[in-house]
């Protein structure tokens, strides 16, 4: 199989993550084109992936512009720049990898959807934790019947205290109108994942939750506008001299301090710090997403979900309890336990495994993801991927329907 070629559009974090599969694997993936309106991104893709001047744009609107020049398109622009390139890459039949979420509203997800099948393209989602070692050894326990049929399912996604403040207070994703609401943004892939492992339709959901802490009436008496030059920062949970600095001492320069500035010494965390979003105090920010909710769902035959997305705790995997007839399961992201009621038969599975340090995160589901896509591309063969246009729509109307369960204040039918 001759090297699948690629081109990215949106060169941040996400972009970057993808396109190191490239470096990774040169015989299966080749980086042939970017575009990123940002110097810096744009140059660093160009560099490592040694991208000819004639396919590097600013905007990816030249990009689609062109001839069709590669096989597929990586879109990891932000959230609200999804529908257009994926409309117009879709036109011209690239086989296309999409960030998650798909949009930010059902429309544009419905039209998305409507015109990769059109275009009879092989279109993946970035819900990378259908992809985990974790998640298909999970299936596999569920699909042989260990712990009987499935009944009911709990998970937590513990965002994590410095995440939430890190992307959802200071962040990207901070304000809805400019991103989307937070279970959207961070979440969609847990809902996907709940009805992926029960593996039934979603009939009716309930959410509730808020913007309970982050709020200008909780800032303390003694704090400052920015952690730089405040007296509480030292016995703040949110100060981000202790997020950033900390993870420099420890020499650790990629997200989230890769996010905050380019210039990856002390000094410019420091200025970046002092002088941009990412040192404002956390309670004068202009953030309007929630930093806790709940969502319950009912599928089809009676079997109901809990999810629990807040931001605070200690950063870790999520958590999964599922309750079957015979058995019940616990995982952790990489450990799985299994108990069985009939003989107590009992076990913990290990999932854990190297990855390309890159490519690691979401417990290996970043590297599954775009190593499926890429086969799927070369093989031509849409069946190796889990995240196809249909079932993701659907799981997106189930966010859709929750968020609007929590700001109306009633159960919806799906």
């Amino acid at each position: 199989m001759k090297p699948v070629e690629l081109i990215i559009a949106g060169a941040g974090d996400r972009g970057t993550v993808y396109a190191s599969y490239a470096k990774a694997h040169p015989k299966r993936a080749k980086v042939v084109g970017v575009a990123e309106p940002r110097d810096f991104y744009r140059e660093r893709m160009v560099e490592d992936h040694n991208i000819p001047e004639k396919n590097v744009f600013t905007d990816w609107k030249d990009l689609a512009k062109k001839d069709k020049f590669a096989d597929a398109v990586i879109i990891a622009t932000q959230d609200h720049m999804h529908k257009g390139p994926a409309l117009a890459f879709a036109k011209k039949k690239y086989h296309i990898l999409l960030e998650k979420p798909m949009a930010p509203d059902e429309k544009s997800c419905k039209e998305i959807t409507k015109a990769v099948l059109s275009a009879k393209i092989i279109f993946a989602v970035g819900h990378v934790l259908r992809y985990t070692r974790y998640t298909q050894k999970l299936k596999s326990i569920i699909e042989s019947g260990f712990i009987g049929d499935v009944v009911s399912v709990q998970r937590l996604e513990p965002v994590g205290y410095w995440h939430q403040a890190h992307s959802f207070v200071r962040g990207n994703w901070r304000k809805e109108k400019e991103s989307a609401f937070m279970l959207l943004t961070k979440s969609c892939h847990d809902l996907d994942w709940i009805r992926y492992i029960i593996g039934k339709k979603c009939r009716t959901v309930s959410s509730f939750g808020s913007l309970l802490h982050f709020r200008s009436e909780n800032k303390p008496e003694t704090a400052g506008s920015n952690c730089m030059e405040c007296d509480y920062e030292p016995d703040c949970p949110y100060s981000a001299k202790r997020i950033y600095l900390n993870l420099f001492e420890k020499g650790k320069t990629g997200w989230p301090v890769s996010v905050i500035t380019t210039e990856l010494t002390k000094s410019g965390i420091i200025r970046a710090i002092r002088n941009g979003p990412y040192g404002s105090c956390v309670y004068d920010c202009d953030n309007d997403v929630v930093d806790h909710q709940v969502v319950n769902m009912e599928f089809t035959d009676g079997e109901t979900a809990a999810f629990t997305m807040t931001g605070f705790t200690k950063a870790r995997q999520r958590e999964t309890r599922i309750f079957g007839t015979k058995g019940e399961i616990f995982g952790n992201g990489t450990k799985i336990q299994i108990y069985n009621f009939v003989n107590g038969a009992q076990d913990i599975i290990d999932t854990s495994e190297d990855d390309p340090a890159s490519l690691a995160d979401h417990g290996g589901g970043d590297y599954a993801l775009i190593d499926a896509f890429v086969s799927a591309v070369g093989e031509n063969d849409p069946s190796k991927i889990l995240s196809g246009p249909e079932e993701t729509l659907e799981t997106h109307l189930m966010t859709f329907a929750a968020e609007r369960s929590r700001k109306e204040g009633k159960t919806i039918n799906l």
